[in-house]
């Protein structure tokens, strides 16, 4: 297409064809501009051409919006988990995964850990927490900022009501973290076996909710309030370090915004008791997963600057008197766990033997 003389006077060829100007002029004006034509049919074909270029701008448009969405669709997505036929694995195939210290092979129950992992004071969170530190970990939130509980109420111990274990000291069995973002992901501290999941309505027992199993059932991290559990995540369900298991919210909350409860127990044994620990101290330490370009793809950092944990909250004096008998039974369970140990070593039970699986209670929520 040809631009026209500045003037219709000075005009004396079509825009289009160049023909000479004889019997008449036709002028299109387009915006500042106008076209001096010879006939009808060059001005429709002018009109033509610019509907086409109005048009393959409308699709280019189109094209890229279509790009836009779904990228943004592939980041908002949740993770959907592992590959289906790793989900739900044989217990054989689970147990297997999780070697017992002692000679001869696995069990479908929970483990024993190796001799030497954890400390003979287990029962304190010092050596809770020493055993934990010869892991490796992540933190549940991502970073680039290192989420730590902000304030006195979202510390281990702090007041909760009702019965709650002794070692919680004032009810609070875990720590609140996060909440700047509804709906960020929330990343498996460990790789694990997924113990318990909860969806659906459940407002009295701290909402939607996992419960992952590690260290061959001797360690469980638990992750309340989700707003939302990835389709496929099951009991038995095979998780890896990283891996998405659910989104903050607000679920089971009922005077606080939308923030993820992190807990933390353990069980060296069978026969021994799960204890709650403060895990604070852990989360100020383990590397943050920082995303890459926005995407799913993380790298974990090892350099993240190091929390300041607040500490757990002082013990009311309305429960001392209730974890001091925590205490006392926490050692005759210990005691109890030992004498069977030693029982089993004497008389070995008949070949092809193996313990059951336990059921588990349901995890205490923190509201």
């Amino acid at each position: 297409m040809v631009d026209s003389s500045p003037t219709i006077e000075g005009a004396d060829a079509c825009g289009l064809c160049r023909s000479p100007l004889l019997q008449g002029r036709f002028v299109r004006a387009e915006a500042s501009s106008f076209f001096v034509l010879c006939s009808r049919e060059c001005s429709q074909a002018v009109a033509r051409a610019q509907r086409r270029e109005r048009w393959a701008a409308r699709r280019e448009s189109l094209r890229r919006l279509t790009i836009g969405i779904i990228f943004a669709g592939a980041y908002l997505a949740p993770h959907q988990g592992p590959p289906r036929a790793a989900r739900h694995p044989a217990r054989s195939t689970t147990a297997a995964m999780f070697p017992v210290g002692s000679a001869g092979g696995t069990s479908t129950g929970p483990a024993i850990l190796p001799e030497g992992w954890l400390p003979p004071d287990w029962e304190s969170d010092a050596g809770a927490l020493a055993a934990l530190g010869r892991d490796t970990w992540i933190h549940p939130l991502a970073g680039p900022f290192r989420r730590m509980p902000i304030r006195d109420s979202r510390v281990f111990g702090a007041v909760r009501p009702g019965d709650r274990p002794a070692e919680c000291r004032n009810g609070h069995c875990g720590v609140d973290l996060g909440g700047e973002i509804w709906g960020e992901h929330v990343h498996a501290v460990h790789d694990g076996v997924v113990e318990w999941v909860k969806r659906g309505v459940n407002p009295d027992r701290g909402g939607q909710f996992v419960k992952i199993s590690h260290r061959g059932g001797t360690v469980f991290t638990q992750y309340f309030h989700l707003a939302a559990i990835p389709r496929g995540l099951e009991r038995g369900s095979i998780v890896k370090s990283g891996d998405v298991i659910g989104l903050v919210g607000d679920t089971g909350v009922k005077e606080s915004g939308p923030h993820l409860h992190f807990a933390i127990s353990i069980k060296p044994g069978k026969d021994w008791p799960e204890r709650y620990i403060d895990p604070e101290p852990l989360i100020a330490l383990w590397p943050l997963r920082v995303p890459v370009d926005g995407s799913e793809i993380g790298l974990v950092n090892t350099v993240a600057p190091v929390g300041a944990p607040l500490g757990s909250a002082p013990l009311n004096a309305g429960h001392k008197r209730k974890q001091a008998k925590a205490e006392r039974g926490s050692k005759a369970g210990k005691a109890r766990a030992v004498d069977a140990d030693d029982g089993a070593k004497e008389s070995p039970a008949p070949a092809g033997d193996s313990e059951g699986e336990s059921e588990s209670s349901e995890p205490s929520s923190d509201e």
